[in-house]
Formats: structure tokens, sequence, C-alpha cells
């Protein structure tokens, strides 16, 4: 983290950035096409068309995002190289995408278990 605030506050405001745009790649983008493919679904009455709406609108997105992410991460870098510090790759990317993904998959867990209304675990007991 020090090295990261050595880089600049423009290097930090990057990697916020980036850590906001990698939960929404990770959060954001599929709720946003289940809703698009549930509007989908009610105006056409056609459970293939929100399908087909889903999987062609959610790789299509992602892969914008991912390269929005490649972006901003080259631009870290480059400022990293202007301040003469080392160039570590794409370090700061893999980091902020294994630590977005862990606080989605912690979000969804929370919300499966305690908020949706549903129950993984057969504890109602009887038929």
């Amino acid at each position: 983290m020090r090295d990261l605030l050595r880089s600049g506050e423009d290097a930090l405001v990057i990697a916020l950035i980036m850590l906001v745009g990698s939960l929404v790649m990770w959060i954001g983008v599929p709720v946003g096409w289940l809703w698009v493919a549930s509007r989908v679904t009610g105006a056409t009455g056609s459970l293939g068309a929100g399908l087909a709406a889903a999987m062609f609108g959610v790789p299509v997105t992602l892969a914008l995002m991912v390269r929005l992410l490649t972006w901003l991460s080259n631009l870290h870098r480059s400022l990293r190289v202007a301040r003469g510090m080392e160039d570590m790759g794409h370090l700061l990317l893999e980091g902020v995408l294994v630590v977005s993904a862990g606080i989605a998959t912690t979000g969804f867990a929370i919300w499966f278990f305690f908020f949706s209304g549903a129950s993984p675990l057969p504890i109602h007991g009887g038929p």
C-alpha cells in the first residue's frame, strides 16, 4: 500500500476507479442484464428472447469492461514509470480483481443465505 501511495494521487484515484469498475463487472453487469432480460421477456412474452438478450449482452459488456480495466491498468503503469518507479506489470489489476471478486462473492452469499428467502438446506423437516 505504501508503494501505491508513493505512485501519486493520480495512481491512487486510478486504483479506486479500477476497484469500482471491477465491482461493476462482477455485480452490475449480471444484475443489469438480468433486469434487461426480464424486461424483454415481459415485453415479448418469450423467455427465449430474454435469454438471448442476456446471453448476447453479458459477454459483450464484460469484454468492454475488461478493455476499460486494462486501459486503466496501463495508465497506472505509465504513471509509475513516469515517477521513476518499477513497472510491475498488471499486478494492481490482478489484485483489484481478486479483492472485488471476493467482495462480490461474500455479498452474494450473505444475500442468498439471509435475505433471498431461499432455503438451500433441508431444515424444514418433513415433506
